[in-house]
């Protein structure tokens, strides 16, 4: 048999949830910079701007070569502009946070390039690499304040350059640096809103796996209080009655062995043939197969019939078990509902033959339209149920621990499984179980099967059903 929580239908839905959880997680590392390293994109458009320094440096210096060679300041502008190329390469050295090596790094590097704006106006276009090198180090302020102070040295050098008043000269580098500055804001802000929001799904994903894990363990503690139930009941139903049966006939036989030696023999091998029948038992609800009496097949009547007869042969004359079927079945019933009504029969009877001290037992098995009904009556003692118990529930009634036939006494207080495992039965198949007794006038149990549900049941095996 395999255990309710080794599902295979479950098993792949818990490994796709794995893989769809793993997925996410890895896409929300990734897209806080946790997976690789830092942000993709941030490193590119770093990678781009250093290659526009420098190309913007080498270009200014071209310039400034071709227009004005061996003047006095030639040498000043390549010594500063070898010493600016070596202090931009230094930067990626000293990281990214705004460290003091960094803002001193940061402070030298603008006023190198500030002197070779000096010297040579045409260095003023290199002002917009430093642009995105200062927003990336210096908190917002600053950065804009540095933004506007390298924008007035761009501006001066246009004015320089330019033969006359130009008022785009004034006007255009401040709306560059404006635009510059509002995109690499307008950035930053998102590249946060990213992190912040694959922070948040990171939390979602643990949340979900352990939500998951939690769910995975409750499962497996309802698929072994289930499966421990379902032995406790099967155990009840067979074995524990079968031995209880041998028991009763072995001390029969040690008491008569002497006086009527036939007699004890006789009680010997019924005793033998019970054992048989319940070894057979034992290894089919092992394997959670059907029980012995269906498996030979004739169906749930012929089940009826067969226990009935065998209950009547066991008692030697002490109690008559009859049988008897009323209405035919539109359809076959399921396996589920034959077997849990052949288990409540065997349990029922049982009881009464235990301890009801009756002489006359009979099952009555009714087919209805959409339902299907089984009574256990006998004409034992009886007993009075208990107090505020209700004679009929959804959930598989209530009555005295011993069952039909009981007296619910303390004796049967400690033995008596037999009506919880009925009403466990019952509940497991959406049924209903009524139980009418009374001191002196037998008692009989109902238990009232829905088809309907009975094909499809809900199962909560970890519940009460009482």
């Amino acid at each position: 048999m395999r255990p309710p929580w080794r599902d295979p239908r479950r098993s792949t839905r818990e490994h796709e949830v794995v893989e769809y959880v793993t997925e996410q997680r890895s896409g929300a590392a990734e897209a806080d910079g946790t997976a690789t390293g830092p942000d993709p994109d941030a490193r590119w458009l770093a990678l781009l701007m250093h290659a526009a320094f420098f190309l913007l440096l080498g270009a200014s210096l071209t310039r400034f070569l071709m227009r004005h060679p061996g003047e006095a300041r030639t040498p000043w502008i390549i010594a500063l502009s070898i010493t600016l190329a070596v202090l931009y390469l230094l930067g990626p050295v000293l990281g990214s946070r705004p460290t003091p090596r960094r803002l001193t790094w940061l402070g030298v590097l603008v006023a190198v390039w500030m002197v070779l704006v000096v010297l040579a106006p045409s260095f003023a276009w290199c002002a917009v690499p430093l642009f995105y090198t200062g927003l990336r180090i210096l908190p917002p302020r600053a950065a804009l304040a540095l933004v506007a102070l390298l924008t007035a040295f761009v501006v001066a050098a246009q004015l320089r350059l330019a033969t006359g008043f130009d008022p785009n000269l004034v006007l255009a580098p401040p709306a560059v640096a404006a635009v510059a500055t509002a995109v690499f804001v307008h950035m930053q802000r998102q590249a946060v809103r990213q992190r912040e929001l694959a922070a948040r799904q990171r939390e979602l994903i643990d949340d979900l796996l352990r939500t998951r894990r939690e769910l995975a363990a409750t499962e497996r503690r309802e698929g072994t209080l289930a499966e421990r139930q379902r032995l406790s009941m099967e155990i009840h139903d067979t074995l524990a009655q079968g031995l209880s049966s041998q028991q009763m006939l072995l001390q029969a036989a040690d008491r008569t062995w002497t006086a009527d030696p036939d007699a004890a023999r006789r009680h010997v091998r019924t005793a033998t043939g019970i054992a048989e029948r319940n070894l057979a038992e034992a290894r089919r609800f092992v394997h959670d197969l059907a029980p012995a009496d269906l498996a030979a097949g004739g169906g749930l009547e012929a089940a009826l019939h067969a226990l009935a007869a065998r209950e009547s042969a066991q008692a030697q004359g002490a109690l008559t078990v009859r049988c008897h079927v009323e209405g035919t079945p539109h359809a076959p019933l399921p396996d589920r509902v034959q077997s849990a009504l052949l288990r409540i029969a065997q349990g029922a009877l049982a009881n009464v033959r235990e301890h009801a001290d009756a002489t006359a037992a009979g099952l009555t098995l009714t087919h209805l339209d959409d339902r299907v009904v089984l009574d256990i009556g006998d004409n034992g003692r009886g007993f009075t149920p208990e107090p505020g118990a209700p004679r009929a529930t959804g959930t598989g009634g209530a009555g005295s621990t011993g069952g039909a036939g009981s007296t619910g006494g303390a004796a049967s207080a400690v033995r008596g499984h037999g009506l919880p495992a009925i009403r466990a039965r019952v509940h497991q198949l959406g049924g209903t179980l009524t139980i009418e007794s009374a001191p002196g006038e037998g008692t009989v149990l109902s238990a009232e099967i829905p088809l309907t549900t009975a094909e499809n049941p809900t199962r909560h095996p970890t519940e009460d059903p009482a």
